[in-house]
């Protein structure tokens, strides 16, 4: 039997939700989350059978909230919101961010102030434990009201339309549905708002990219530990006294980070030894990478809230009020992903300088662009063409999403925060980033292979010989981009994380 997540709305962790959405890990509800739903519903039924104005139950939504529907209209009101506001575009979610999407809804609503059904709760629950994933377009969210337009793409399989896929192939929702044997439902009261009022798809994207960006913060120290040592850097810069006396967590973590990985180094060299100094890019690697570490871990801290959070409206209360708020809007997640986005842009900001330093002969006393025969063969020289292409997208990228807004809803919905976007922004310019870096690590120990009776500490040995397991130094000119391309991947697999984990303790 495979892993069960148990839902309660109140501690659902980063490693819970990669667990279902990469590793496909079953979700039950707890059972004190069903009483909770059930009493909330209890509530918006009270309201209907007593014939009471209430925001998103007995009224249309955004500048129609002052028109009140009629109880026999009540659930038209519901699937017509949902097949309304399914207008988004573009190219669909990946399956692991669907599922990581439909798997926060569920978590949301079983905070119980929702009103929701259990019945049609259970539909969505059954959706995700039987991979019945809809196709959700990347675009077309503001971010306030919630994920409107997105959200509404996950519903629809639910009552039998849109689209879906399931056991990796693409049909129409309710083909989906039929195949995995869950019934389709007609959503009732508040149930379609319920549903897509909230800050799921952004804070499922921003899910994604946050737990790419610990591993890419790791694989960070690990490539500039590995290029100190192929240009024999010096290593007092990482003296810990100097990084104490600053008192940023983060710079002293990659400080203990870096010696940790070149324990036991002969490469690395003292001061005055070849030089007095370095240059900042591998001098102020901890002032630098720690810098983006402690972004991050803000970023980290705001996802945990959210996760956990109630982001819909209106809200219902236990005692029988339900107030009509804003807490579908995505602002704490639009700036934490903005910032997630300039924190990891960094990242491959100064790798590509230090890629630059290993293939400039101006710069060290290595072959010029790592090559042993220059002229005839043009080794490393475009690789650095290439990451200073991606660092540069990855500049036009960090523009904040979340300084923009444009009025919607007839003016009734008049700031949004573009969440969705900065989200989806930051995931982009994680994927340069890990491509840059992976471009260092290769370059890296193509410069370590130059040096001669000299040893690599302890981490970064680990992580050379995982590079040189399924990549041969360049001798002549190959096709550059398969060497890319399998570097890149021994980045998203984990493979070099993994192996030098097993020597080395990161700090974040």
């Amino acid at each position: 039997m495979g892993k069960i997540i148990v839902l309660n709305g109140k501690d659902l962790t980063l490693d819970n939700i990669t667990e279902v959405s990469v590793r496909g890990a079953k979700v039950e509800i707890h059972n004190e989350a069903l009483e909770r739903i059930k009493a909330s519903r209890k509530i918006v039924e009270d309201i209907v059978k007593d014939q009471k104005i209430v925001y998103g139950i007995t009224t249309g939504f955004g500048k129609f909230s002052d028109v009140v529907i009629s109880n026999d209209q009540c659930k038209t009101l519901q699937k017509n919101l949902i097949l309304s506001h399914a207008c988004g575009y573009g190219e669909f979610f990946p399956s692991h961010i669907t599922r990581a999407i439909m798997l926060l809804r569920i978590n949301a609503l079983c905070k119980g102030h929702s009103g929701i059904s259990i019945e049609t709760l259970n539909t969505l629950l059954l959706m995700l434990n039987n991979h019945v994933h809809p196709l959700i377009p990347e675009k077309g969210s503001l971010g306030a009201s919630g994920d409107l337009a997105p959200l509404s793409h996950m519903v629809l399989p639910m009552i039998g339309e849109g689209l879906a896929e399931y056991k990796g192939e693409k049909m129409s929702g309710k083909d989906a549905m039929e195949k995995a044997g869950i019934k389709t439902i007609e959503l009732t009261y508040k149930e379609g708002l319920a549903l897509i009022n909230g800050t799921q798809v952004m804070t499922g994207v921003g899910v994604t990219a946050l737990k790419e960006a610990l591993d890419l913060l790791k694989l960070s120290d690990i490539a500039a530990s590995l290029t100190l040592e192929a240009l024999r850097g010096v290593k007092d810069a990482f003296d810990l006294r100097l990084h104490k006396i600053r008192h940023h967590e983060g710079q002293i973590n990659t400080a203990e980070n870096i010696l940790a990985l070149t324990e036991g180094s002969t490469f690395l060299t003292s001061q005055g030894e070849i030089r007095v100094q370095d240059a900042y890019t591998l001098r102020c690697i901890p002032q630098i990478h720690g810098a983006s570490k402690d972004s991050v871990n803000y970023v980290n801290d705001k996802i945990n809230i959210e996760v956990n959070s109630v982001t819909d409206n209106p809200i219902v209360f236990e005692n029988g009020d339900v107030i009509s708020g804003g807490n579908f809007h995505g602002q704490p997640m639009a700036l934490s992903f903005d910032f997630l986005g300039i924190a990891m842009a960094e990242m491959a900001n100064v790798s590509e300088r230090r890629l630059e330093r290993l293939i400039n002969h101006q710069l060290n006393d290595l072959p010029a662009f790592l090559t042993p025969n220059g002229g005839l063969n043009s080794g490393f020289m475009i690789t650095q063409y290439a990451a200073a292409a991606l660092v540069s997208e990855n500049k036009i990228l960090s523009h904040p999403a979340s300084v923009d807004s444009i009025p919607s809803s007839a003016n009734q919905e008049d700031h949004v925060s573009m969440g969705t976007i900065a989200a989806r922004k930051a995931l982009n310019i994680i994927g340069n980033t890990r491509r840059v870096l992976a471009t260092e690590i290769l370059a890296a120990c193509q410069g370590i292979d130059f040096r001669k009776g000299l040893s690599l500490g302890k981490g970064t040995n680990e992580a050379y010989k995982v590079v040189r397991n399924h990549i041969d130094f360049i001798n002549e000119d190959k096709l550059m981009y398969d060497e890319l391309e399998k570097c890149t991947a021994l980045l998203e697999n984990g493979e070099i994380l993994k192996a030098v984990e097993a020597v080395v303790e990161f700090k974040l």
